[in-house]
């Protein structure tokens, strides 16, 4: 069965008070475009999950985040000893040498040392531990099934659509055939009338004859509707081929289109012209929703 191009799938997952948050979404695009946006620890993990994105979702404008929320307890600095203690001696001795004692304020001693350099150590250096990065990894494959699933609900709704369009335009090809067995006798009738305004003229019946299977030869829509009847049951046997046919697809309804233009070419009449302008416009549809499908 077809997928859609168009998808999305959320996972979370904890780990040593961190909060792990994965999101997927994709459209539709001629290529796997992707594009990523990962919390500094896991950025070394990149190429491999690049790649586990490619297996899995081979087309598609992807756009994935994967980020961190540290539980609220775990989250402040962590304050430096020693570099508060060299910085308390240094203004105690500058407050003796050079203001004679005067200067140093021990109330707000506490608003000063803060505000230095190096004293509060607001984000501690982080491994990726192999456990962490296992935790990390299921989440990212939940939310990829999840988005493929989204893809396969879409595909059946576009595989219902397709399949809708490709009966009307094989039920108006039928409506066709009424038209063309009244319009040979159309052609044979408005040419003798147009014969028999030659007064005076003598004319060949034989030739007439020959000349008219010719003629009708030329608006005979046979071939036309065979080929497109092949193109439309190709079209249905393909959509259930598995996914990855969008491509394939796309030249099946070009192929359709021309087989519908000539014909409309062919077809002298009102009548017949409109019914192709209703097969353009089913197929028109169809050309559209195709782009959709991976």
């Amino acid at each position: 069965m077809i997928q859609s191009m168009t998808g999305y799938g959320k996972a979370d997952a904890t780990y040593n008070g961190k909060k792990i948050h994965v999101e997927i979404k994709s459209l539709n695009s001629k290529a796997l475009d992707l594009s990523t946006r990962l919390a500094p620890l896991y950025r070394e993990k990149e190429m491999e999950l690049r790649k586990l994105i490619q297996d899995n979702l081979e087309r598609g404008k992807v756009d994935f985040n994967l980020w961190i929320e540290k539980d609220a307890t775990a989250v402040g600095g962590v304050i430096n000893a020693d570099a508060v203690a060299n910085y308390v001696a240094q203004m105690n001795q500058i407050s003796l040498e050079r203001l004679n004692g005067v200067g140093y304020i021990t109330e707000n001693i506490w608003e000063i040392l803060v505000r230095l350099p190096e004293v509060v150590q607001t984000s501690a250096v982080e491994t990726l531990e192999p456990e962490e990065w296992q935790v990390v990894s299921d989440a990212v494959n939940e939310a990829i099934a999840h988005l493929v699933d989204f893809r396969k609900q879409e595909g059946e709704a576009l595989y219902a659509k397709f399949c809708k369009n490709l009966d009307a335009i094989e039920g108006l090809m039928k409506q066709l055939e009424p038209f063309e067995v009244s319009r040979v006798e159309k052609v044979r009738q408005r040419l003798t009338e147009r014969l028999a305004e030659l007064k005076g003229v003598d004319y060949d019946k034989c030739r007439l004859e020959q000349e008219l299977i010719y003629y009708i030869e030329k608006l005979d829509i046979n071939e036309e509707k065979q080929r497109l009847a092949n193109h439309l049951e190709y079209f249905k046997q393909t959509m259930l081929n598995g996914s990855g046919q969008g491509k394939k697809l796309g030249f099946i309804a070009q192929e359709m289109g021309r087989e519908i233009n000539t014909t409309g070419s062919k077809s002298n009449q009102a009548e017949m012209q409109n019914i192709v302008v209703m097969m353009k416009d089913e197929l028109e549809q169809i050309k559209e929703q195709v782009l959709n499908v991976m």
